[in-house]
């Protein structure tokens, strides 16, 4: 079905969707970040307290430094833990710009999504949706959803939509932060959740292994045009060799950022020892990579974008095509 065929909906809409009681997945992207979780959980648990029994799903588990968003709620979101009386559940997606976004979740499910929730300013609706460009996470299209409501939101709502929300916009510093977006906070910090532990938990605490990946995409960033653009890119091997797991190498492209000079940030990633390529990108200034990682089959936002490249013979292609392309946007 081509993106035409599916419907704009509006928030009343989507609303009247969603309180129809029934058993419901809801899916989310791969290398889940707060948002996509944030987000997935706190829908869940909204929905479930008006009748619709809930299970997240996602091709890649949860990052063990976000393990605590979920705590005590799920014990795995991948596919294979998907419990039998969920087998017809209607299937919504949150977060998700584009079907290869949700990786292997869209070739075991994608022609059953009946609605897609997202933000992103550049994608591929694959569902009936409701997109919201201007809103700076999916938690706060969730926040809004709930207030809609009029009903009352359960308790874990609050907490996981303060990290949807803080995480994608960085600690509400960057340049997708509205008035609103401080608002919506400012409610759900009101409702008495511990905003002190949750920043600490989402942005200061590392691992070791984190920090080895963290030295490992410096030791692997490569600088061009006059260190305008940073690339890091690291393989399966590098990996391998470091004893990282994938979910190790989230803050690499936040690092490079930070590089002075550095206006267009890119972390490359092998995830295992196929020939797929995942990027994720980040500008320092006004340039659209969400157009770059689009050209790719991927979305997200002006300043904020991610892709999977799977054409390439080896990562060093992958590097040297998306170089090509930022170039050429430039």
């Amino acid at each position: 079905m081509s993106e035409n065929a599916y419907r704009n909906l509006s928030l009343e809409e989507t609303l009247d969707r969603l309180l129809a009681p029934q058993p419901t997945c809801i899916l989310f992207h791969v290398h889940p970040d707060a948002d996509a979780i944030g987000s997935a959980f706190a829908l869940a648990a909204f929905l479930e307290s008006q009748g619709s029994p809930c299970y997240c799903l996602c091709a890649d588990e949860i990052p063990a430094r976000l393990a605590f968003l979920t705590e005590n709620m799920q014990t795995s979101v991948l596919p294979n833990t998907l419990p039998a009386d969920f087998d017809n559940a209607r299937l919504i997606s949150v977060d998700t710009a584009s079907p290869a976004q949700l990786g292997a979740l869209y070739g075991m499910f994608g022609d059953r999504i009946s609605l897609m929730i997202d933000h992103h300013e550049m994608g591929t609706p694959y569902a009936d949706h409701l997109i919201v460009p201007g809103a700076a996470a999916c938690g706060e299209i969730i926040f809004d959803l709930i207030a809609a409501s009029g009903k009352e939101a359960p308790a874990a709502c609050a907490p996981l939509l303060y990290a949807a929300i803080s995480s994608d916009t960085g600690g509400f510093r960057h340049s997708n932060v509205t008035k609103e977006t401080h608002l919506r906070a400012a409610a759900l910090v009101e409702s008495g959740i511990d905003v002190a532990e949750l920043s600490h938990k989402l942005f200061e605490v590392k691992t070791f292994p984190v920090l080895r990946a963290e030295r490992l995409g410096f030791d692997k960033l490569h600088l061009f045009d006059g260190g305008r653009i940073g690339i890091s890119s690291i393989s399966f091997e590098d990996k391998q060799f470091n004893k990282l797991q994938d979910d190790h190498l989230s803050t690499v492209v936040d690092l490079i950022r930070s590089v002075a000079g550095v206006e267009i940030a890119v972390a490359i990633r092998q995830p295992t020892g196929e020939r797929v390529y995942r990027v994720s990108m980040r500008a320092n200034v006004d340039f659209d990579v969400a157009a770059v990682c689009a050209k790719f089959g991927g979305g997200g936002h002006r300043r904020a974008a991610g892709a999977t490249l799977t054409e390439f013979n080896d990562i060093a292609a992958a590097e040297q095509a998306i170089l090509a392309a930022i170039q050429e946007n430039s």
